[in-house]
């Protein structure tokens, strides 16, 4: 599998990076950053995925077209969705951020593969508004954002700022959605879609074929997430509580902790076979509080779910 040849081929940087004396041997690369301002307590936490700063280009102001005229999507294939527009998994694959506007304000579409966490983030913050970039490092496998206005760097997974000037600053995630094209275009036949980058990628497909029923995750040490729960199995995030996939799944409907969720068939598996519009099915997911009003929700790893809210709630039902 290629995300295995992947591994073979970083591992050894990533683990000597992991030893040195962080953040020196940073400094020339990342002259911009204050490192004496930070909430990391453990520097080995955070390791090079292998490619440059900005070696994973991000997209700002992406061009975009109708929706009837989007004929290179198969309707499995997951977007990102917010306020009537979608941004492809197909392209966030291999460009992970994309800086845009929507609903009157600046947006950050993110999606870390080895994550599986599509978040969508408002990045107005700290009185500014940040463009951001991906810095090829990785801490407990999640992608490492920088803003391009102080080069501080951010938790792709919590949104937080966890080293530089901005240490301590949150981005607000917005209502978004990771569902499938069919969904998506059936919902907002006036929408918006991303088109295709001018970049030489291999769009369409998955560069990490296999992933997600891998054994364990790709640079990540950490221990394996409790009640017998595979470190790859999809969870259903909502600030710090968690329902297995498998349970929405199985009941189609959970009400719970002031919240709906629903589950629905649909969609495709970005991270199974090497054609994402061929991935196994892992359904369309909404949540919904009191009101019926969508929330911010995320569909991590189980394994990122527990790294990243180690004293969060696993909702595992009765």
């Amino acid at each position: 599998m290629l995300y295995r040849l992947c591994l073979a081929l970083v591992v050894a940087a990533g683990s000597a990076l992991a030893q040195a004396a962080p953040p020196d041997a940073w400094r020339s690369e990342w002259s911009q950053t204050d490192f004496s301002n930070s909430a990391i307590g453990d520097w080995t936490e955070i390791i090079s995925g292998g490619p440059p700063k900005d070696g994973i280009p991000a997209i700002t102001s992406p061009d975009m077209i109708a929706v009837a005229q989007e004929a290179r999507l198969s309707p499995r294939e997951p977007v990102m969705a917010y306020a009537g527009r979608a941004y492809p998994i197909r392209y966030l694959m291999w460009h992970e951020i994309v800086n845009d506007h929507a609903d009157g304000r600046p947006i950050a579409v993110t999606f870390c593969p080895l994550c599986n966490t599509g978040i969508v983030f408002d990045r107005s913050a700290a009185d500014t508004v940040l463009e951001f970039g991906v810095t090829g490092k990785l801490r407990h496998s999640d992608m490492i954002m920088f803003d391009r206005q102080t080069e501080s760097w951010w938790q792709q997974a919590t949104g937080e700022a966890i080293v530089g000037a901005l240490t301590g600053t949150e981005l607000r995630p917005l209502p978004a959605l990771m569902q499938s094209w069919q969904a998506f275009r059936d919902e907002h036949p006036d929408g918006v879609v991303m088109d295709a980058p001018d970049t030489a990628r291999r769009y369409g497909t998955n560069p990490y074929a296999g992933y997600d029923s891998a054994p364990r995750p790709f640079l990540y040490s950490g221990e394996a997430p409790p009640h017998g729960i595979a470190p790859l199995a999809r969870v259903v995030r909502v600030g710090d509580r968690a329902w297995p996939l498998t349970r929405l799944r199985d009941a189609g409907r959970v009400e719970e902790a002031g919240l709906t969720l629903n589950w629905a068939e649909g969609q495709a598996s970005a991270l199974d076979t090497g054609v994402l519009a061929e991935g196994r099915e892992v359904g369309d997911i909404r949540v919904t509080d009191e009101a019926g009003e969508p929330v911010a929700f995320d569909i991590p790893f189980a394994f990122a779910f527990d790294a990243f809210h180690p004293d969060g709630t696993w909702m595992l039902g009765d």
